[in-house]
């Protein structure tokens, strides 16, 4: 057996990529990976398949993997994400300090602990108005006056 024939080529190929799907992010490499495989596999049924055809079917192969079977995959390789309530509310209930005005439209900035942070409120708070932060969305908080 001919190690360096074109199927045992697509088969290092295809390997090669799936392998470097574990370095890189974006869970891309390993479908056109299965790609070269599968053209590895149609070389081996189909000796006679001349090199422009195998070119064409990685493309074509690569393109339906990626677009068919990566929804899936992704889900079974992505695993459960849960979001801990202990991350979501971390600042809830804490009380600052405005330092910089909070308007309705216009998102201001408050003192919480040794740090600032913008914050949005529903009502304009001015400098030095004591606030509740009542729920956050990323790293703005949303507060109203005690």
């Amino acid at each position: 057996m001919d190690f360096l024939s074109p199927v045992w080529l697509w088969m290092y190929v295809g390997a090669f990529l799936m392998l470097a799907e574990l370095v890189l992010p974006g869970f891309v490499m390993f479908f056109f990976g299965l790609a070269a495989v599968t053209v590895s596999l149609f070389k081996w049924l189909f000796p006679a398949l001349p090199t422009w055809a195998q070119l064409a079917a990685f493309s074509v192969f690569s393109i339906v993997y990626i677009l068919v079977l990566r929804r899936y995959l992704k889900k079974v390789f992505k695993g459960d994400t849960e979001q801990t309530a202990s991350i979501q509310n971390e600042f809830v209930g804490r009380i600052g300090r405005v330092v910089e005005i909070v308007r309705p439209d216009v998102p201001g900035r408050i003192m919480l602990g040794d740090a600032e942070w913008m914050a949005t409120s529903a009502m304009r708070l001015d400098v030095g108005t004591e606030v509740k932060v009542v729920s956050q969305n990323n790293l703005t908080l949303r507060v109203e006056p005690i």
